[in-house]
């Protein structure tokens, strides 16, 4: 971990996300949705939003998950971000998000809820710092990791990159 990435990490106290990576939560609404209000896919009830820092190094990976809720990213700083997505229909797309609006490359994403995804950093010996919003607010109950044989069984076409950014 170089310098640049030891004190974004502790001076915004970060701690390890289990998909890979770092995060701190900066923010989570004070005021809540009912679970009736919600649907069927919650558990229970949710802040209307939350959001997070999330910083991922090149010699890792955030993996395969998926959530219940639309999932905002915004670009911050460091190399562009890699975010691939499969889609609920099994179609894959690999996103690129930064700041270079000449080259096509823009700084927010939206990951749609119930899409499985994952993301990787673009450049060698670099960092990707990133924030992400997620509405209805995010909890852990709605976060769901990819398991490797699963997905790949259900998206065989997709075998390579579900083995490159799956843990097992």
């Amino acid at each position: 971990m170089t310098e640049k990435i030891k004190v974004l990490v502790q001076s915004l106290e970060m701690e390890a996300h289990p998909e890979g990576g770092f995060y701190k939560e900066v923010y989570r609404s004070k005021n809540t949705i009912s679970k009736t209000a919600l649907g069927k896919q919650f558990s229970g009830d949710r802040n209307y939003c939350t959001s997070i820092h999330f910083l991922l190094t090149s010699d890792n990976f955030s993996g395969f998950h998926r959530i219940k809720q639309d999932e905002i990213w915004n670009f911050y700083e460091g190399s562009p971000l890699l975010v691939h997505v499969i889609d609920k229909e099994g179609n894959y797309t690999c996103h690129e998000i930064g700041m270079n609006p000449q080259a096509n490359l823009y700084p927010q994403l939206v990951v749609p809820a119930g899409a499985w995804f994952a993301s990787s950093v673009k450049n060698k010996d670099s960092y990707s710092f990133v924030g992400c919003t997620v509405a209805p607010g995010f909890d852990f109950e709605d976060f769901e990791l990819a398991e490797r044989a699963i997905l790949i069984n259900k998206y065989p076409k997709h075998e390579a990159i579900i083995r490159q950014l799956t843990r097992q």
